[in-house]
């Protein structure tokens, strides 16, 4: 997977939690993930596929972070993972791959994303679009580390 497709996803990443949150994640090392199970215990899950490219990102938040990012966005305590804590997170996917495919456009993509899917339990897993490598980035905050996957082929038709 190229840093033209990663990069865009760190750049979207960045502006909504410092636009959205008021923090900006610490990007760790990446590695390839070599199983389905999530990071985290609520995931936002969304595809994308355009001419040329077809995917899907994850947005995978333990409790502790996806908590503490509904207070700053909402201004309000929350102490568990409910509906809304779970539409956040689903809206946090679909904020940061918006902002990735408008990036993504300026480089020449055609692209269409889906609804997000959101995932959530203890070890619940995370299935992508495609049966390729899944790249993982931790992104480190204040109250923890939540992790973003993604998994995209870029193909020629022949």
């Amino acid at each position: 997977m190229t840093n033209k497709l990663v990069d865009p996803v760190l750049e979207a990443t960045r502006n909504v939690f410092v636009t959205m949150a008021r923090l900006e994640p610490r990007v760790g090392t990446a590695e390839i993930k070599t199983d389905v199970r999530a990071r985290g215990d609520v995931t936002g899950l969304i595809g994308i596929e355009g001419i040329g490219i077809k995917g899907s990102m994850a947005i995978t938040f333990p409790e502790a972070v996806i908590l503490d990012l509904t207070q700053r966005m909402l201004q309000m305590e929350v102490d568990t993972i409910d509906d809304m804590v779970r539409d956040l997170a689903g809206e946090l996917s679909n904020m940061v791959l918006g902002g990735a495919k408008c990036l993504l456009e300026t480089q020449g993509y055609d692209l269409g994303l889906t609804l997000p899917k959101v995932l959530y339990g203890k070890d619940h897993t995370v299935d992508h679009l495609l049966h390729s490598p899944t790249l993982l980035l931790p992104l480190t905050t204040p109250s923890g580390t939540f992790y973003i996957e993604i998994c995209f082929s870029e193909f020629h038709d022949a």
